[in-house]
């Protein structure tokens, strides 16, 4: 493969997409050399850069540290009078090498395997937000190590500040960092600070220094990004006070003292949050299993008022009103079982506002969880909480707004799973996975969710996946990971076994639902309701005939086609039954799955799951013996879209 412009006759060799899956005609998005400046490879939608493969080092280009002259691939760059170009090729003769760029947006390179007679995907751009063209703004670095953390990928580089602090703290980069304010670099004591292993870029005048291998840039840096190994290194030009700070105590020492710092202070803070924590359950008694921080209140709107003012910032009835155009059906979004969903604006950004219903008196104390949860919690997979309005009758919240709603009006829906390859729906499940394992491990308070199914997973404008509606959720303090309940409530079909039939909720309960949800992307089925081709009344059994008849790989969704690596599509079914077995000490943790998907821990072989129900009416005649419980005291809410 070759893409490049010859000088000499003008000749410019690039990549394009198809239109669709159906139609060969010229798609949106192209995979070409821009020789503006030092060249480099581009992925454009249309006009406008998605994906960046960085400069080329000499072995590689700095963007794509997976192509190696040991591997399976080779690349190499020309950069003189007569030509620009990029070429990749393979090491042994013998292998066939295809590269791509499809209709949805991504550049993937595939081998053909003989042996199977299928072409595997080896490499894929771009596949997470530091991909992303920009996606942290001018003279940022992002880092996708804080991705599994509740701090943002996104940093500002050495002498710089958010543009936008406001924005900035709304985990919105965009706009990018500026240099600080008075910062003097005119012979005042000023020098660089080192940034290791990254992906550097200028929008403006660069110079090549001849000979040495470097590059110098005057202006604003684009597109940065940092590697675990590869990348390369550059240095910031900073005034004298921020060179002192960095240079304090030397290098790596002063990095070592200051984490240490961190984790002191972090601990000592945790010491106070228990003992705040223990004293307040204290004063509560010990009867409630559940160390909710929701309880009855003889003045519940005073209480509920000040505890929003306490975590939220509060809007007034009147603005929510004007941004909803006093909640008219056209700025409508959905609804659920408290209240419905519009679409606004405040401060220039658009947001989701849920009205609870005031005939919904169970729906006030799930308002109130929300706020008392959702506020505390910071990740990228949890969708965020920007405000909330108390006042006369009307209790709402305010999200963020995610353009794609929610990820079962996907993946459920004949003509936009389409939409869904393989990459996606692998990306969407892991993130999903590190939003619970944040929940259950990372934050500061142990959460299970509760109600965790497709309409409560909300996609982004780039379809990554945020957890929503925390209504159901409990708080556990210490080593506690579970309780008994008499008033059941969640979703037929996503509710472990224990919980259903017993009320007893864990940490476990959250990884069932989790499995439920793993094995519907993977097939593109609702687990509720009748398979024609199976015996079984849902999904799960479904899927585990199959997989017990080594046919696990006709559960896959058909409109996947072939573009998949059938070998992880195949864990990830192994990783949902193993998650949905009817032992909940034989489900792993969050953690465990995570690391399953990573390929860093061993997958066991699943045992049969649970509600394996046998439709009534079999082949010979017979009727099956077995049903469906009938439970009281439950509180169900169907699977689809709120």
């Amino acid at each position: 493969m070759t893409i490049g412009l010859n000088h000499s006759t003008g000749l410019n060799h690039f990549m394009t997409s198809w239109k669709s899956g159906n139609d060969l005609g010229i798609g949106n998005y192209s995979f070409k050399i821009d020789p503006s400046g030092f060249p480099q490879v581009f992925l454009y939608k249309n006009l406008a850069k998605v994906w960046r493969a960085g400069l080329w080092t000499g072995q590689r280009l700095s963007g794509m540290p997976e192509v190696t002259h040991a591997y399976i691939c080779n690349a190499s760059f020309v950069n003189d009078d007569e030509e620009i170009s990029f070429q990749m090729g393979t090491t042994n003769n013998s292998i066939i090498l295809r590269v791509v760029v499809n209709e949805t947006g991504f550049a993937q390179r595939y081998t053909w395997n003989p042996r199977d007679h299928r072409w595997i995907q080896i490499w894929s751009a771009p596949e997470e937000d530091c991909d992303k063209y920009g996606y942290c703004g001018p003279n940022s670095n992002c880092d996708k190590t804080q991705m599994y953390s509740d701090k943002f990928i996104c940093s500002c580089l050495p002498g710089f500040e958010p543009k936008s602090p406001e924005a900035w703290f709304l985990r919105d980069g965009s706009a990018g960092c500026i240099q600080k304010p008075n910062a003097s670099v005119c012979e005042s004591g000023e020098g660089f600070v080192k940034v290791e292993h990254v992906k550097g870029y200028a929008s403006a005048y660069y110079e090549m220094n001849g000979g040495t291998g470097c590059l110098t840039w005057h202006g604003e840096m684009v597109d940065i990004r940092t590697y675990t190994y590869a990348g390369q290194d550059f240095y910031v030009r900073v005034d004298a006070v921020d060179l002192a700070r960095y240079r304090k105590n030397g290098g790596h020492n002063s990095k070592k003292l200051m984490m240490v710092a961190i984790v002191v202070v972090f601990v000592a803070l945790i010491c106070m949050a228990a003992s705040a924590f223990y004293l307040r359950v204290k004063k509560r008694g010990r009867n409630s299993p559940s160390l909710s921080f929701i309880a009855p209140s003889t003045h519940f709107e005073e209480s509920l008022h000040e505890k929003s003012a306490e975590l939220l910032p509060l809007f007034d009835l009147e603005t929510i009103a004007a941004t909803t155009n006093n909640f008219s059906a056209d700025n409508k979004l959905g609804q659920g079982g408290f209240g419905h969903v519009y679409k606004g604006s405040l401060k220039g950004m658009e947001v989701a506002i849920k009205r609870l219903s005031k005939s919904s008196g169970q729906g006030i104390e799930e308002f109130k969880n929300e706020i008392t949860l959702i506020a505390k919690l910071q990740h990228r997979n949890l969708v965020r909480i920007l405000g909330c309005c108390i006042e006369k009758e009307e209790k709402m919240l305010i999200y963020e707004y995610l353009p794609n709603k929610s990820l079962d009006s996907f993946i459920f829906d004949e003509r936009k799973r389409l939409l869904l390859d393989w990459r996606r729906r692998y990306e969407i499940i892991c993130g999903i996975a590190r939003g619970i394992v944040y929940l259950h491990h990372d934050s500061r308070l142990r959460i299970i969710h509760r109600d965790l199914k497709a309409s409560n997973v909300l996609l982004d404008a780039e379809m990554n996946p945020k957890i929503s509606d925390f209504g159901m959720a409990r708080i556990f303090g210490g080593d506690q990971v579970g309780a008994d309940t008499k008033h059941v409530v969640g979703t037929y079909g996503y509710m472990a076994p224990e919980y259903a039939m017993q009320g007893h909720f864990s940490i476990k309960s959250d990884v069932y639902s989790f499995g439920v949800l793993l094995l519907e992307i993977v097939t593109g089925r609702r687990n509720a309701g009748s398979h024609i081709e199976s015996p079984t009344l849902s999904l799960i059994g479904h899927v585990w005939d199959q997989w017990t008849n080594d046919k696990a790989i006709e559960v896959i969704d058909s409109k996947l086609e072939d573009s998949y690596p059938i070998a992880e599509v195949l864990r990830c079914i192994q990783i949902g039954l193993v998650c949905v077995q009817d032992g909940a000490t034989d489900r792993p943790k969050m953690s465990e799955v995570v690391a399953m998907l990573g390929k860093e821990a061993f997958l066991p072989s699943p045992k049969q799951p649970a509600f394996i129900i046998k439709k009534a009416n079999q082949g010979d005649g017979t009727r099956c013996s077995e049903g469906i419980a009938s439970i009281n005291e439950m509180t169900l809410t169907m699977p689809h879209g709120r």
